[in-house]
């Protein structure tokens, strides 16, 4: 299943199929996915939970990331209409650094964060928290819920 953003053609969908399923029947279907945007074969079906944790479930992640720094903008005194403006606008524009520069996001961030500069301070703070923690646990939960619910499927069928 293509993940929300698929409405716009920026879908992102992970494909599995058993030895059945011909080479013709795969292309047909990664050319149907690829209508709404990218299309990976995944080798184990077990792995479509993960992509579902991860893309399908991927987009409410990062609304809720933007809304938490429009809302802090907000709370420090910024108009929010301005601030709804410029956060999503830093989203995309990160989002098409990061696809289109040839450059992996760790050296992208890099290159963003000055030493001793307001960049840092911010990252510290993330750091501290444990953001990497906090997003390895988001995928884990979604990923149990989608194996929880496509067993209940299975069930059901």
């Amino acid at each position: 299943m293509p993940n929300t953003p698929a409405m716009l053609g920026y879908g992102a969908t992970g494909l599995f199929a058993t030895p059945a399923v011909s080479a013709l029947q795969r292309q047909w279907a990664t050319q149907l996915f690829e209508g709404v945007g990218i299309a990976r074969w995944l080798d184990d079906e077990a792995d479509i939970d993960l992509v579902t944790a991860l893309s399908g479930s991927g987009p409410a992640y990062f609304f809720l990331f933007m809304q938490a720094l429009a809302d802090g903008a907000r709370e420090l005194g910024m108009d929010p209409d301005l601030a709804r403006e410029l956060t999503l606008q830093t989203a995309l524009g990160a989002a098409q650094m990061a696809k289109h520069s040839g450059l992996g996001v760790d050296e992208l961030r890099r290159r963003v964060t000055s030493p001793g500069g307001t960049t840092e301070q911010g990252l510290k703070i993330l750091e501290r928290e444990g953001l990497h923690r906090i997003v390895r646990e988001t995928l884990e939960a979604a990923q149990a819920q989608a194996l929880i619910l496509s067993k209940a499927l299975g069930a059901s069928m």
